[in-house]
């Protein structure tokens, strides 16, 4: 059962502005990439399902993250059909990423008060995921839907959107004020955060720098934008 509601999950997005996307197969590697994160700042926290036996991992994630550190928020992503959105649920997911829109998974999320973030790639298909119940939804692939001038396009009219863009989004000043400055309410980030160098290495302590760096330069933003509207 989920420890967080939609609303508690939402608001650590949007107050974080980040979140990581990541799977690995070995759980302790999972559980020194998550302390890591939450060292540096950052509170939700999105495991991918790849590959046979994820959910496993995953609920064994998740117990590490509610026994060792509290206030991380773990969700599931990658999730593209109604059953291993129930399996996830059922393993404690706090709420439930996908790359598109599904309606069945919406109707799961909602009788379970879990949060659904579906992917989305036109006006027409976020209309429907606000309409399903979708506090967020995941712009995918970002980059390629149309970057940060596909946003500020869709906000113009729906300026009441929540939009997480996720592929293409690196950790550079430069690429998230583009993404803040349309009017994202945060960011998904994966590769460009665990970079292959820290992954060979496994190096957690630059991982934890590199996510405070991340928190503070997106704060700076999120602040400087604040004052200008």
């Amino acid at each position: 059962m989920a420890k967080y509601s939609r609303i508690e999950v939402f608001q650590a997005m949007k107050t974080t502005g980040v979140v990581p996307v990541f799977f690995h197969q070995d759980i302790d590697v999972c559980k020194a990439v998550v302390r890591a994160c939450y060292n540096g700042g950052i509170r939700v926290f999105e495991f991918v399902n790849r590959g046979d036996f994820a959910h496993e991992l995953f609920a064994e994630l998740n117990k590490y993250a509610l026994a060792e550190l509290p206030g991380m928020i773990l969700g599931a992503g990658s999730i593209v059909e109604e059953a291993t959105t129930a399996l996830y649920i059922q393993n404690g997911a706090n709420f439930i990423v996908s790359p598109l829109l599904n309606e069945n998974m919406a109707r799961i999320c909602n009788r379970r008060k879990i949060m659904w973030s579906p992917g989305c790639g036109t006006i027409s298909e976020i209309n429907m995921a606000q309409e399903l119940g979708a506090e967020v939804v995941k712009l995918f692939p970002a980059s390629e839907v149309g970057g940060p001038s596909f946003v500020k396009a869709v906000k113009a009219p729906m300026p009441w959107t929540d939009v997480m863009p996720t592929g293409g989004v690196t950790c550079e000043k430069e690429n998230l004020s583009e993404w803040f400055a349309a009017g994202v309410t945060c960011v998904g980030i994966g590769s460009n955060l665990f970079s292959k160098a820290i992954m060979e290495r496994q190096d957690w302590e630059m991982l934890e720098e590199k996510a405070k760096e991340l928190i503070v330069i997106i704060g700076d933003i999120c602040s400087r934008e604040n004052k200008n509207i």
